[in-house]
C-alpha cells in the first residue's frame, strides 16, 4: 500500500512539473521602481521595450509582428509592458502575448492604482498613448516611437546595434 501511494504521489509530482514547464511565464507587476530595474537589468544590451494594451486596436496588429521580430532577432532583448488603463486583466494580457509568440519575453503589467506615476517615471512627457516603443541602445540612449512601430525601422535599429558590437 505504501509503495502504491508513493508511486501515485511521484506520478502527480511528475505531471505537475511537466505542466509547469509548458506554462507561460507569469506576468510581472510593473510598479514604482520597475523601470529603473528594467534599465539596470538590460544595461549594455540593445533592448526594445514595447508598451501596449489589450484594448488598443493597433496593438492587436503590432504584437504578432513583434513576436516574429523576437524570433528573428534573439540577440535583441525585448520587454513588453501592458499599460492599458481599463481594464488591465492579466488573463487577457497573457492570452494576447501567447498568441503573438511573445510569452518567452520579459512581460510586465501595470500594477499601480496611480498609473500617471508609472508613466512619469518612464518618461515625464508621456501622456499614456499606446502603442509606444522605446529602443534602448547598448550605451543607454533611448529612442521613442510613439504609435505603431514600423518593423522596417526596428530592423534598421537592430542592424545598427549589432554592427556597433
Amino acid at each position: 500500500m505504501r509503495f502504491r501511494f508513493a508511486g501515485i504521489a511521484s506520478l502527480v509530482v511528475l505531471i505537475a512539473s511537466v505542466a509547469a514547464l509548458g506554462a507561460s511565464p507569469a506576468l510581472k507587476p510593473f510598479e514604482r521602481g520597475t523601470w529603473q530595474s528594467v534599465l539596470k537589468g538590460h544595461a549594455g544590451r540593445p533592448t526594445l521595450v514595447h508598451f501596449w494594451g489589450v484594448t488598443c486596436g493597433p496593438c492587436k496588429v503590432e504584437l504578432p509582428l513583434l513576436g516574429r521580430f523576437v524570433k528573428e532577432h534573439p540577440e535583441i532583448d525585448v520587454v513588453t509592458v501592458s499599460a492599458d488603463l481599463v481594464p488591465n486583466l492579466p488573463g487577457a494580457t497573457q492570452s494576447m502575448l501567447d498568441k503573438a509568440g511573445l510569452s518567452s519575453t520579459e512581460n510586465f503589467i501595470f500594477n499601480d492604482g496611480f498609473v500617471e506615476r508609472l508613466r512619469f517615471e518612464i518618461d515625464p512627457s508621456w501622456q499614456g498613448d499606446i502603442p509606444r516603443t522605446m529602443l534602448i541602445s547598448r550605451d543607454g540612449i533611448i529612442t521613442t516611437i510613439e504609435g505603431s512601430a514600423e518593423i522596417s525601422d526596428l530592423e534598421k535599429w537592430s542592424a545598427q546595434q549589432l554592427a556597433k558590437h
